[in-house]
């Protein structure tokens, strides 16, 4: 069992960077491999449509995205983690985010998405929804814990004063844990569900 954590932050030490590690600590006790990966630090251009991807196979824009492409693919689940700017995510990691899941075509269904806001004090709740639009379209369970996936500090390590939010990011960590665990049991006794092919309506006619 794999999952990733995407470190949306700008800052590699940063209160996102200590949400993720109380995530990365409770993977390693329920034996799940966790790899870190920052992205928040880069140079990641946002998505211009032109649909290279589909004939390519990944992104026109040679950067992090199409690094991480394969890593996702192999994983069982992701979380994304992101400092709040302005009631939402940082643009970096909304780039990053666009592109990877427009540029890959594997089935993402089963896979375990959880999202994760940091924020000095408001704002969370719509970050948290936001990032979280990219699993539920995608067939992807969301994993959560007893309240929204957030914790709060404004300069570095400040975080680590929220004991609430710690403690609900090591449950959201052991939920995740619980569920690619039990989806892998799942797939292989019973599959995945079936798909239903459809034609795609834009409601314009």
């Amino acid at each position: 069992m794999k999952v990733l954590l995407i470190n949306g932050s700008p800052k590699a030490n940063g209160n996102t960077a200590l949400a993720l590690s109380e995530m990365a600590k409770v993977f390693e006790a329920e034996g799940v491999d966790a790899e870190t990966i920052h992205v928040g630090n880069k140079p990641i251009r946002g998505c211009i449509a032109c649909n290279s991807c589909a004939g390519k196979g990944k992104c026109v824009f040679d950067d992090m995205v199409n690094e991480v492409a394969p890593k996702f693919e192999a994983a069982d689940g992701i979380v994304v983690a992101s400092p709040v700017y302005y009631a939402g995510p940082n643009a970096t990691v909304m780039a990053f985010l666009d592109r990877l899941f427009y540029s890959t075509s594997f089935d993402k269904t089963m896979k375990v998405g959880a999202a994760v806001a940091v924020c000095r004090r408001g704002g969370s709740s719509a970050a948290f929804d936001r990032l979280n639009k990219y699993f539920t379209i995608s067939g992807m369970p969301v994993a959560s814990g007893y309240y929204w996936n957030s914790v709060h500090g404004m300069t570095p390590g400040e975080a680590a004063q929220d004991a609430e939010g710690l403690r609900n990011m090591r449950m959201v960590a052991r939920n995740m844990a619980f569920l690619v665990k039990s989806i892998a049991l799942g797939r292989e006794k019973y599959g995945l569900p079936v798909k239903e092919q459809g034609e795609m309506t834009n409601f314009i006619r």
